[in-house]
């Protein structure tokens, strides 16, 4: 291994590779080392935005002879910034964008730096859809490779569940194909535990028939929140595949908390109809509705409350059940909550997602629950930019500590935080070790970590 400094390893890589490198003092370098959340302020020595798997390659391979430290950016919407850090080399998918549906064998063919919505746009125009979370710009191959909770989960699984195949760059530079006639063992552990295995360059997703949904967002008035939510409990109690339903707290049309109900059916439309109704009479709707429309249109909805270059912090804990201490704790949160454009979410897991064998994939946690969600989001622009942060962080930390009580073990690895380590792994329960066997197999030197990071 030969020591280079950032800049001998920029100037390397710009004669090597085919697409664009940044350093610390080109031009277009801040804008390069930015992802979604503007709190994440890293200045890396060298960015490299990939034409294609080889520069992807290149790129592994320079900066591990060199002995510089790598991460991999797909869609760069991890809101602790793992996709960034300081004085490595990131290597950006960002570039690498290209999807093709083969309708006929239900396939979308992705690169690694796809989002959802390149996936999902072309797809709904053949009459297709596959299982994704719920806001478009996230990257599809991060968010697969963590879970991928949204509204087709009852009906489709996860999104790791509709991971066919992937092409992955392992550290050594090798290129193999995770799949069931490639290397199941690796497919079994992207499928869950992350991008601690290798670089994908490329994935292949399942493709299901899928028309029009049913679904939108119906608010009502705080002051109804626990009648509101006690009654969403009802309906999950009986939702069937066709109807997942996410609920929480946003800031409502007066500019106080409301809370919100936003069902997904994905079945036939007259029965849906039927389905949905019982939770547009919870309460005195303050505004909202439901209407058919196609699934990369629904996914719109939730797109304003995750603006790229706001500043964000997450927390998260794993509900069995809608309890009422933890209605009231969200309630309560709703009205302590710094800034109104923070938001709680209450994520549905069941039907087809909670059938699937515990050790069919690295993703462990397959009985129904519920993914509580705490956003805090803030403008960068505050006077006082420290003690607002500090505020935000204490508020997620105060509502995920009060929710813990009761909480399953663990925690969605997408939202855990780099301190959060021990319930990453309590989240991977049984398939722990399993894991931390495919680590040592395909990442030896632990030259990677990524959402969902584990140790070797």
């Amino acid at each position: 291994m030969t020591q280079m400094t950032g800049s001998d390893v920029g100037a390397r890589l710009r004669e090597r590779v085919r697409g664009q490198v940044w350093q610390r003092k080109d031009a277009g370098y801040d804008a390069a080392r930015t992802v979604w959340n503007g709190a994440v302020d890293r200045r890396p020595a060298v960015v490299v935005r990939c034409a294609d798997a080889d520069d992807a390659r290149t790129a592994l391979l320079v900066a591990r002879e060199h002995g510089v430290a790598l991460v991999v950016r797909g869609g760069g919407h991890d809101w602790a910034g793992r996709a960034v850090l300081d004085g490595g080399v990131v290597l950006d998918l960002s570039a690498m964008r290209a999807v093709r549906v083969d309708a006929g064998a239900g396939v979308a063919h992705a690169q690694g730096g796809a989002l959802v919505a390149d996936v999902v746009d072309p797809a709904a125009a053949q009459g297709l859809g596959t299982a994704t979370a719920v806001v478009r710009s996230v990257g599809m191959a991060g968010m697969t490779m963590a879970g991928g909770y949204g509204g087709l989960v009852g009906r489709f699984g996860l999104a790791l569940d509709n991971l066919v195949s992937a092409d992955v760059l392992l550290p050594d530079g090798t290129h193999v194909t995770a799949g069931p006639d490639g290397d199941p063992e690796l497919l079994w552990a992207l499928r869950g535990g992350g991008g601690n295995f290798g670089v994908v360059t490329a994935a292949r997703y399942r493709l299901h028939p899928l028309g029009p949904v049913l679904g939108g967002m119906v608010l009502y008035p705080h002051e109804q929140a626990v009648d509101v939510l006690r009654g969403y409990r009802d309906v999950l109690a009986g939702a069937p595949d066709e109807l997942t339903v996410m609920a929480g707290f946003v800031t409502g049309p007066t500019g106080t908390p409301a809370v919100f109900v936003a069902p997904t059916w994905s079945g036939d439309l007259a029965a849906g109809e039927r389905a949905v109704a019982p939770l547009t009479r919870l309460g005195t709707p303050l505004g909202g509705g439901v209407a058919p429309l196609p699934y990369p249109e629904l996914i719109r909805m939730f797109e304003a409350g995750s603006a790229p270059g706001r500043h964000y912090a997450l927390g998260t804990r794993w509900l069995p059940g809608l309890t009422d201490d933890a209605i009231r704790t969200l309630a309560d949160a709703a009205t302590t909550s710094p800034s109104p454009s923070s938001l709680l979410a209450l994520h549905h897991f069941h039907g087809a997602a909670a059938r699937v064998a515990l050790d069919a994939t690295a993703f462990a946690l397959r009985r129904d629950h519920l993914l509580a969600e705490v956003i805090a989001s803030w403008a960068p622009d505050d006077a006082d930019p420290a003690a607002t942060a500090a505020a935000h962080h204490a508020w997620v930390s105060r509502v995920a500590s009060a929710l813990a009580p009761g909480a399953l073990p663990g925690g969605y690895p997408n939202i855990l935080g780099p301190e959060d380590a021990d319930r990453t792994r309590l989240g991977f329960g049984a398939n722990a070790d399993r894991l931390l066997a495919a680590k040592r197999r395909y990442d030896p030197d632990g030259a990677l970590s990524a959402v969902a990071a584990i140790g070797g």
